[in-house]
């Protein structure tokens, strides 16, 4: 079987490795991102962060908001690196965003904003649930647990 060719335009730009410790995942969602000139540059160099970053449903369109893009220094015309930025996404799954938020009490999560295969800037949003402590808990000694059972498998080989 012939071996897929490696995407070579991928590129993850900013993940929210936190969100996964945070919130439990639900679904996940790739979106598109309304962006300027100077975004664009400044997301190519790496200098971006999402990790405090929520997504939100107002006026029936999709909102990616508090997050950060660094100012692009050669830019005639720069662009505020904490602006909310529009997110694309067809009508029917801005309302299920929506009905999930609205009705069902979840939140909107940003995990990667990458550069697709066809250098496009996307985010990936999920819509999650909060965790309480004690699920954390939880979630640290599973992680814990695979880890030490990944070393004892490694040592009795």
């Amino acid at each position: 079987m012939a071996k897929k060719p490696e995407n070579k335009n991928y590129k993850v730009i900013a993940e929210n490795r936190r969100a996964r410790y945070d919130f439990a995942i639900e679904d996940d969602l790739e979106v598109g991102i309304i962006l300027h000139g100077s975004e664009v540059k400044s997301l190519r160099t790496g200098q971006s962060n999402i990790a405090d970053s929520y997504a939100s449903v107002d006026d029936g369109e999709l909102w990616l908001t508090n997050a950060y893009i660094a100012p692009y220094e050669q830019a005639m015309f720069g662009h505020e690196a904490r602006r909310k930025r529009k997110l694309l996404v067809n009508r029917r799954e801005l309302a299920r965003l929506w009905n999930a938020t609205k009705r069902e009490g979840m939140t909107l999560v940003p995990l990667v904003m990458y550069f697709n295969d066809r250098g496009l800037v996307k985010l990936k949003i999920a819509t999650a649930k909060g965790k309480k402590n004690h699920d954390k808990r939880a979630t640290d000694a599973k992680r814990d647990w695979a880890r030490q059972k990944q070393r004892l498998l490694r040592h009795d080989t």
